[in-house]
Formats: structure tokens, C-alpha cells, sequence
């Protein structure tokens, strides 16, 4: 088991590595010991109702409706459209906003942290560009179906995810302070959305909320 102390020197040490800057007193995340992991079957499920929800937000956003039914079909076939959180289901619904439809667009972020919490990507650990929303797409649509899916998923360990977690909260105050409070403060090629979002998705990770949007992203 890593101690938090241990998890936050490891994080600071990789941070001021890539010429960002560190605070050494933000707080430490909780110990694996107090930490409970969703399972994987939870996190399968947000990861497939989350990709093809970013593909409905993408087709509003663009205003092509030609093919939200057949994403909405899917989520069917793949047993998640009970799945969704509030603002895909506005989406679906057509209760929607414009903030909404951006939204769900940057959610490709959180599913890119699903996936490789999943085992299905090899690492999160930069977050200067967007994911790779093609590779993204095929890791559900190449599935015949939802089992297949869960299949090709292994979870990795919680202290695996608690250091990742760890590095973006770091990120997340690092890009949150430069915009907000010290525009000189250095913060590498960190990409503000991309962190935010994918710290999003960690978090859901450990979170007793089911819907990611009701976890609070403090720094």
C-alpha cells in the first residue's frame, strides 16, 4: 500500500519534470485503505453510455440528426441507456442546452480516463492534447455487443488509480491558479479542459455519486 505522503512526493516530482508548477500544500488524497473502487461492470457501462452519449452531443452540436437514433439504438443493444446521467439525458430527451451539448462533447475526456482505468489504453499521464477520439470510438464499436466490450477490460489496481488521480488534482490546481489568480505561473503544455475533464472521470471513479456532474472538482 502507497502512503499518501509517498503518492504526493511521487506526483511533485513528475509535475516539476515537466515545468509545472507545485503546490506543497495541497492537501493529500485519501489511502487506498479508505477508498472504495466501483466495480468493473459500473465502470463498463459509464464508459460505452459515455462514448456513444459524445456522439449524439457531436451530432447536435453540428446539427446532423440523421444518426442520434441510431446511437440511442445502441445504447439499447449494449444495455446502457438507463445508464446516463442528467445532461445525456436531456440530450436524448431534447431538453438540451447549448452549455449541455458542450458538454457531453468534453466527456470524451472523462471516457478517455474510463479507458484506461479499463485497461484499454496504456496512459493518461500527459494532458497537453485531446484524446484520440477515433481510437476512442472504436473501442466500443468494434464490440459486437456489451460483453464483448467487458471483455477486452481489465481494471487496473486502485493504488494505480488513486497515483493518477493524484497527478491530475495537482494539474488541476496548477491550470486553475494561472487562470484565476497568477497568469506567470508556469503549467507546461497542460491543456486546462483535458485536465478538468479527465479528473472528472477519476474522481467518478472512487465517488459514491453515480452521476459525475453532482462531484465537486475543488482544488
Amino acid at each position: 500500500m502507497i502512503t499518501p505522503e509517498t503518492r504526493k512526493q511521487n506526483s511533485e516530482q513528475k509535475i516539476q519534470a515537466k515545468g509545472i508548477a507545485v503546490h506543497p500544500h495541497l492537501p493529500m488524497i485519501e489511502s487506498s485503505a479508505y477508498v472504495e473502487l466501483k466495480g468493473l461492470d459500473v465502470i463498463c457501462k459509464r464508459a460505452v453510455v459515455t462514448l456513444l452519449s459524445t456522439q449524439i452531443a457531436c451530432d447536435l452540436g453540428n446539427q446532423e440528426y440523421s444518426e442520434i437514433r441510431f446511437f440511442i439504438d445502441l445504447m439499447k443493444k449494449f444495455g446502457v441507456r438507463n445508464e446516463v446521467n442528467q445532461k445525456e439525458k436531456k440530450l436524448i430527451g431534447g431538453t438540451f442546452s447549448q452549455q449541455d451539448i458542450a458538454d457531453v462533447v468534453w466527456e470524451y475526456e472523462c471516457c478517455w480516463s474510463l479507458f484506461w482505468a479499463l485497461g484499454l489504453i496504456d496512459t493518461i499521464e500527459d494532458a497537453d492534447t485531446i484524446c484520440d477520439c477515433e481510437k476512442a470510438i472504436h473501442l466500443v464499436a468494434d464490440c459486437k455487443d456489451y460483453q464483448e466490450f467487458k471483455n477486452k477490460c481489465h481494471l487496473r489496481n486502485i493504488e494505480e488509480i488513486l497515483d493518477m488521480l493524484d497527478l491530475y488534482y495537482r494539474y488541476h490546481w496548477a491550470v486553475v491558479e494561472k487562470e484565476h489568480f497568477k497568469p506567470e505561473l508556469p503549467v507546461g503544455n497542460l491543456n486546462p479542459e483535458v485536465v478538468w475533464e479527465r479528473r472528472r472521470g477519476l474522481e467518478w471513479l472512487i465517488s459514491k455519486e453515480s452521476d459525475w456532474y453532482e462531484i465537486s472538482l475543488d482544488t
